[in-house]
């Protein structure tokens, strides 16, 4: 039997040695001292196009062949995970990595998303911000959906995680990172209370500005709930890190947006103790990050000066004590849509005043058959002003009163 190539009586042989695996190795030599001769004469019958097939065709597989020689040489029977290991494994699908690393992924960005919306809400000290998190709920829910469906088993799995977990492992064979790591596992339950306690005062801080902020009280409190309650059991159960990561990230942003707008103002007030008018304040800003004029808690998008015999004055520029332009948003009407939108910015006053509203088929406006959008810009001053008058004065002075003459002495 030619050995430089593998043939098909090599490939045979090869197997029956397989099968023969768990006898001694002089035995099996001995064994297939017999079997050599045998199949390269059936080879050589079958000529160059022998193939494996033809071989089991005469001789049966090359397991039924070794349970054979195991039987004529008195040997026992092969163990059962040896024919096992002989046999071909059914084929089994591989789970994917798509499903768990949407999980994975979607869960981190919407922890980022998360920091950087309550980062800019409260910068901006303003509720309505917190509108952005409507565009990090699909993400969110596609991201839990997968958790469900696969569970956290795949996610462990995943190259990155894998990664993680031994940089982790490394660091704990450190003594120095494996003390720091022991310290902050030690200060996780004290972080889920404040967690709690901070979404309250972050809906609180909000409603200073705006009272329609009090509508998302009930949604922090659930959140506050909800972390307090999760996060004790992230080590049991690891899906509870769905809503402990994004709430924590949500504290963190904000706490650092509430830091830097703290600074702001502290810096803003003592600017304005020296010479800054308070509506000059460059931390408040309408919808398109332009300085507004602010009147108490009023925000001014218009201006009316008068004469002093009450005549309206136009086309008026106004400027702050340092010269500056006091310039705000102007804002006009877009004739398709019948909306207001932003046409500029300047300081001129006063402006058209602009309604909008809806209006019907029939041009009446604000009807109960309104659907279409409606604008107009009003000019002119929507209402009277009363100047207060100047005292009175004389201008010629009132001389002194002289005294009366005394009369003469009498005798």
């Amino acid at each position: 039997m030619s050995t430089d190539k593998p043939t098909a009586a090599r490939v045979y042989l090869s197997r029956v040695r397989t099968a023969l695996a768990d006898l001694p190795a002089n035995e099996i030599e001995e064994l297939l001292e017999d079997v050599r001769p045998q199949l390269a004469e059936m080879e050589s019958e079958a000529g160059a196009a022998a193939r494996v097939e033809d071989l089991v065709a005469r001789l049966g597989t090359p397991e039924s062949y070794a349970a054979e020689l195991r039987a004529s040489g008195g040997y026992p029977s092969a163990p059962a995970a040896s024919e096992a290991a002989t046999g071909v494994l059914p084929a089994t699908a591989k789970p994917g990595r798509v499903g768990p690393r949407l999980a994975l992924w979607g869960l981190v960005f919407c922890a980022v998303g998360t920091a950087m919306i309550a980062f800019y809400t409260a910068v901006r000290f303003n509720a309505e911000a917190l509108a952005g998190m409507i565009l990090l709920a699909p993400v969110f829910a596609v991201s839990v959906a997968f958790l469900l469906l696969r569970g956290l088993e795949a996610m462990r799995e995943l190259p990155e995680v894998v990664r993680a977990r031994a940089m982790v492992k490394s660091m704990r064979e450190d003594r120095s990172a494996d003390r720091a790591l022991t310290y902050l596992n030690s200060l996780k339950p004290a972080w889920w209370v404040v967690c709690g306690f901070a979404l309250l005062a972050f809906g609180l801080l909000l409603m200073i500005r705006d009272l329609h902020a009090v509508l998302l009280l009930p949604v922090l409190l659930v959140g506050a709930g909800l972390v307090m309650w999760a996060g004790p059991r992230i080590k049991a159960d690891g899906r509870m890190l769905w809503i402990a990561v994004p709430v924590s990230a949500f504290v963190v942003g904000s706490a650092f947006g509430g830091l830097g707008a703290a600074v702001h103002l502290v810096r803003d007030r003592t600017y304005s103790s020296s010479s800054t008018p308070a509506y000059a304040s460059s931390m408040y800003q309408d919808s398109h990050g332009n300085e507004s004029l602010r009147y108490g808690q009023h925000e001014l998008t218009n201006l009316y000066a008068f004469d002093a015999n009450g005549k309206p004055l136009e086309n008026v520029y106004l400027y702050d004590d340092r010269g500056r332009p006091l310039t705000i948003t102007r804002y006009g009407c877009e004739k398709d849509t019948g909306t207001s939108q932003m046409t500029g910015q300047d300081n001129q006053f006063p402006r058209p005043k602009v309604v909008e509203g809806v209006q019907d088929d029939h041009g009446n406006v604000n009807g109960y058959n309104g659907y279409r959008g409606y604008c107009r810009e009003d000019a002119g001053v929507p209402f009277a002003a009363v100047i207060p008058k100047a005292p009175a004065t004389s201008g010629t002075p009132v001389p002194p009163s002289s005294p009366p003459k005394s009369a003469p002495p009498t005798r």
